[in-house]
């Protein structure tokens, strides 16, 4: 693939994005689509075979070209025109991958009415738009933060309609996509990482077409957000003012999601103006996590809500899948106890071992940071709590990928773990992993078994003592 030029990869990843549009048109995540589909039945529906077709190539081909380019972009200004290219007919199409759009306007619509989203679902209005919402979703609290409750509510009173909502919540995306790209090139710049390379991977990737800009999700606010308040924090450390207003940003990025927030120890290490010590980690890191805490509590109090919001995130147990490691180690437990007539449901066990390394794991990570760069372990803690979350959707892989692509220097596994995440969602929202849940259990529990075998290895081999010349 090195020897590919780059004008041809640029249209190609064009002509995948049309085709892209193409299944959504036909077979995207419509208003009066089915909420029970399957791969089986879209197949045998009508344009059943044109759909699945127009996604699997059209995904093809827009991560065969970003990934072909993924260590040459000509620079950064061909970076941003072509991702902006690929983004175009994905602009003005119905939503693709996902549903969570109709879920956005039906809690905005709850808020609007005087119910607190975080105490009831949205069938207790009930939204007038609830037929579009999967059944799963209904009746559950929002899992969402205060901000996004706000900008939610303040969208659907301003249009009442569904089809303006979306089209307000498209935009909110794509505002989202164009504020990181204003802020990753100062971030790639303190890490020395190209900033051509750090564009590329970051917004030209299929899961930002399909999943942030088409299906409006959300994260992709939460992602310009974090950059943004990263990037004021990287370009001036020790200075308070500046950290403050980036520990604001981080805030209201905590104020989308929640998850945002983790990255906040990691940006008041990096807001020191010198080596790592108490006095300066005080002096500095302080504003940071100031301005990130008054964010969040100043949101949640304009929202005339509580911290319910944070109980919400339980909700995400809701959902099986192998995609996520901690989950298909249970679902996987539960097949071995099958062989042998025993009945086990080992998913409440394993899913809390996965917190409970996950907290350790960061812990550590933040240890680590304070002699190496603090930004890329930001990075790191985004991607393992990504991984060990009991939940798992491709677009969440943007949190990680997004920051790791202006901090680290070798791009090769979270670029991989983006280009297969792509293939995970059919285009009307179905999820493959839930009709493969054999053989995807098993094969991620044995990825597991392998990184974790390495890993240790890895450890043995660091402490051993180097060998006397």
């Amino acid at each position: 693939m090195s020897g590919v030029p780059h004008h041809l990869s640029r249209w190609t990843g064009l002509a995948g994005a049309v085709l892209l549009a193409v299944a959504a048109y036909l077979g995207g995540a419509l208003p009066d689509g089915s909420l029970r589909a399957t791969p089986v039945s879209i197949w045998q529906g009508r344009h059943g075979p044109l759909i699945i077709a127009s996604w699997l190539v059209g995904t093809g081909l827009m991560g065969w070209a970003w990934w072909a380019l993924r260590e040459r972009v000509p620079s950064a200004r061909w970076a941003l025109v072509t991702a902006g290219l690929w983004l175009l007919p994905l602009l003005v199409t119905p939503p693709l991958g996902s549903r969570d759009v109709y879920a956005y306007s039906c809690q905005g619509a709850s808020y609007t009415a005087g119910i607190n989203p975080y105490e009831q679902g949205v069938s207790a209005l009930p939204c007038p738009w609830l037929d579009t919402i999967s059944y799963i979703w209904r009746d559950t609290p929002a899992p969402y933060g205060p901000l996004f409750v706000m900008i939610s509510g303040a969208i659907v009173g301003a249009t009442g309609s569904l089809y303006a909502s979306m089209a307000l919540f498209r935009l909110v995306a794509v505002a989202g996509v164009a504020l990181t790209a204003a802020c990753l090139p100062v971030l790639a710049r303190r890490c020395g990482v190209p900033v051509g390379r750090a564009l590329w991977l970051a917004l030209a990737s299929p899961l930002v077409g399909v999943h942030l800009v088409s299906g409006a999700h959300n994260d992709a606010l939460m992602v310009g957000l974090l950059i943004a308040g990263l990037a004021v924090v990287a370009s001036r450390p020790g200075r308070f003012w500046p950290l403050l207003a980036g520990g604001v940003l981080l805030g209201l990025a905590g104020g989308v999601k929640v998850t945002a927030l983790v990255v906040v120890p990691f940006a008041a290490l990096a807001a020191m103006s010198g080596p790592y010590s108490i006095r300066r980690l005080l002096r500095d890191g302080s504003p940071v996590a100031g301005g990130a805490l008054a964010a969040v509590v100043g949101a949640t109090l304009a929202a005339g809500l509580d911290f319910g919001w944070i109980s919400g995130l339980e909700q995400g147990g809701l959902v099986v899948a192998w995609t996520s490691p901690s989950t298909a180690v249970g679902q996987t437990v539960g097949y071995v106890a099958a062989l042998f007539g025993a009945h086990i449901d080992a998913l409440p066990v394993t899913r809390a071992i996965g917190v409970l390394v996950l907290a350790v794991l960061l812990v550590w990570l933040w240890w680590r940071a304070r002699t190496r760069d603090p930004l890329w372990h930001a990075g790191l803690a985004l991607a393992a709590t990504v991984a060990l979350a009991p939940l798992f959707h491709p677009w969440y892989w943007m949190w990680p990928l997004t920051v790791l692509a202006a901090t680290a220097h070798r791009t090769g596994w979270f670029s991989l773990v983006a280009l297969v995440s792509s293939f995970l969602v059919l285009a009307n929202g179905t999820g493959l992993a839930r009709f493969t849940k054999m053989p995807g259990a098993p094969l991620m529990t044995l990825l597991v078994i392998v990184v974790a075998v390495r890993l240790v290895r890895s450890a043995r081999a660091a402490r051993r003592p180097a060998p006397a010349d």
